[in-house]
C-alpha cells in the first residue's frame, strides 16, 4: 500500500455526521488505552494525525481519516474504562453498534486491537462475537509487543490463538508494535487484500495506490 495522502476528515457523534462520499472503511476497535491512535499514526506515517492521550477513554466519538482520497480509517470509541462517566459508557454501545449496522456494507475490514500484555477481556470476546454475527471480516492485532521479551512474545502468540482462534481474515492474531513497526507489514497485507476484495464486490474502480 502506497500512502499518497492522509488527513483527518471529521468527528461523528450522530449518524448524520458521518461522511457521505464513496469508498470503504477500515475500522479500528478495542479497549481504551490499547494503542489504536498510535497504530493509526504509524500505519499512515503521520505523527499526531490521530490524537493520543495518557488519559484512557478520551476518544468518545467516531473519528474518520481519509486515505488517498478514496477510503477511510475509522477509529471507534474505546471500551471498558471504568473512569469514563456513566453517561459515556451508556452511549458507547449504541454509537458503536449503530455504526457497525449502518455502515456494514462499507466496512472492508475490522481491526480488533488488543494489548499484548493482558489477556482478552469479556468485552474483547464480545466484540469478536459482534463482528462474526454481523459477518464483518476482521483480524486481531495485539499491540505493544516491543515491551515483551522474545519468550514472552511466544507465550502471548499461543495465548491469543487459544483465546481468539483464527479470525475470518487471518489464521492467527498479529503481534504489532507502533514503536518498532513489528507486524505492520502483515497488517497492511490484510488491509490491502480486504480493500481489493471490497472494490471487486462493489464493482467500482479504486484508487488506493
Amino acid at each position: 500500500m502506497k500512502i499518497k495522502t492522509s488527513r483527518f476528515d471529521r468527528t461523528a457523534f450522530r449518524p448524520e455526521d458521518e461522511p457521505k462520499v464513496s469508498g470503504p472503511d477500515v475500522v479500528f476497535l478495542g479497549r481504551s488505552n490499547v494503542g489504536k491512535s498510535s497504530l493509526i499514526n504509524r500505519l499512515l506515517g503521520v505523527k499526531n494525525l490521530a490524537r493520543t492521550s495518557a488519559r484512557p477513554g478520551r476518544t468518545q466519538s467516531v473519528n474518520f481519516y481519509r486515505v488517498n482520497e478514496s477510503w477511510f480509517f475509522v477509529d471507534l470509541p474505546g471500551y471498558g474504562w471504568a473512569r469514563v462517566p456513566e453517561s459515556v459508557r451508556r452511549s458507547w454501545k449504541p454509537m458503536v453498534e449503530g455504526y457497525l449496522d449502518r455502515r456494514r456494507p462499507r466496512i472492508a475490514l475490522a481491526l480488533l486491537i488488543v494489548d499484548s500484555r493482558h489477556h482478552a477481556t469479556e468485552l474483547d470476546l464480545t466484540m469478536k462475537q459482534w463482528l462474526e454475527a454481523k459477518e464483518i471480516g476482521y483480524v486481531v492485532a495485539a499491540t505493544k509487543v516491543d515491551k515483551l521479551s522474545a519468550s514472552a512474545r511466544a507465550r502471548v502468540d499461543r495465548s491469543l490463538l487459544e483465546e481468539f482462534g483464527a479470525s475470518t481474515v487471518s489464521e492467527r492474531p498479529i503481534l504489532v508494535s507502533a514503536r518498532t513497526d513489528r507486524g505492520l507489514g502483515g497488517l497492511w497485507r490484510n488491509v490491502d487484500t480486504a480493500l481489493d476484495a471490497w472494490w471487486d464486490r462493489s464493482g467500482t474502480r479504486h484508487g488506493a495506490g
